[in-house]
């Protein structure tokens, strides 16, 4: 067996410890070892306040997670692949296409590995699903993605902030679902986007796609949270609930596991073949679809929020 590749972590917060750290230690393919943030570690590892550090003192680390906001990622990201390193991308996998375009031609110059995570992707029913759909005429969909803000990021101002994606954080999770399973691709013809009055990014928004498919995205949902997919065909109604870790067709369960704990584990074995076989991984077509929304939207004002 392979011995475990060493991993640099950068980014310790919620994500990070509730997520990476724990796919990492129970993955034989992985050694986290260090970590990079301005005010987070984890017990055992070697940690680092700055990044530039990090890359000069510990050239025997070949792969760099960064589990940092979009905005502030570009930097460590070139600094990462300039350094000789392989990168893992959190999601979404920057601030804008541009500059993930830079990354890709970067990491194919020097043959390094990059690798964009869709999280939600490696959902226990996402792969059901869209085999079950190859071969069926899909007639409509429609997705309801609602959560609490204030649970799942709280007090965190950035999301909000230009390059924060306001409530396309959680919504591109469900993107990166549906362009995975539906037969066809899709494009965005319209949206509508509720920003707080107090707030750069939006907290709602609807969307329209071609082929009869709609969105439905909400930060503000307390209680019970709602990550549902449902999909008519010409042989009958599919959904995938808990987030695409549940299968349902023609409403009874068909597939997969009422968890997400198996997501991140997918991930980091998917970096390491990766890594392995000296492959990248860059599927932007989730990032398209906020990114056509962001220009297509029509902008309605509602009540300020605070966390």
């Amino acid at each position: 067996m392979a011995a475990p590749l060493k991993v640099a972590l950068v980014g310790i917060g919620k994500i990070a410890l509730d997520q990476h750290v724990p796919a990492i230690a129970a993955s034989a393919d992985w050694e986290l070892a260090a970590t990079c943030s301005r005010q987070g570690s984890v017990e055992g590892v070697p940690a680092f306040t700055d990044f530039a550090t990090l890359l000069a003192r510990r050239p025997d680390i070949p792969v760099v997670s960064l589990c940092l906001p979009p905005v502030p990622r570009f930097d460590y990201a070139e600094a990462a692949l300039k350094a000789g390193r392989h990168v893992m991308l959190e999601k979404p996998p920057g601030a804008t296409l541009a500059e993930v375009h830079e990354l890709q031609a970067l990491a194919k110059a020097r043959q390094l590995t990059l690798f964009a995570t869709w999280h939600s992707r490696m959902a226990h029913a996402v792969a059901p699903a869209k085999a079950w759909l190859a071969d069926r005429a899909v007639t409509r969909a429609h997705i309801t993605w609602r959560e609490d803000v204030r649970k799942w990021h709280p007090g965190q101002d950035w999301v909000f902030e230009p390059g924060g994606m306001g409530v396309f954080d959680p919504g591109i999770n469900a993107l990166s679902i549906l362009t995975e399973i539906l037969p066809r691709p899709v494009h965005l013809t319209g949206a509508e986007l509720e920003f707080p009055a107090n707030r750069q990014t939006p907290i709602a928004a609807k969307l329209s796609f071609t082929g009869n498919v709609t969105a439905d995205f909400d930060w503000r949902q307390e209680g019970p949270q709602t990550w549902d997919i449902e999909v008519d065909t010409d042989a009958g109604p599919v959904a995938l609930r808990m987030g695409g870790n549940v299968l349902e067709v023609a409403g009874k369960a068909a597939a997969g596991e009422n968890t997400i704990t198996g997501e991140y584990p997918a991930l980091y074995a998917r970096m390491a073949e990766l890594v392995r076989e000296g492959r990248s991984d860059v599927d932007l077509g989730p990032m398209v679809h906020v990114a056509d929304a962001l220009t297509l939207g029509r902008r309605i004002v509602v009540d300020a929020f605070e966390f």
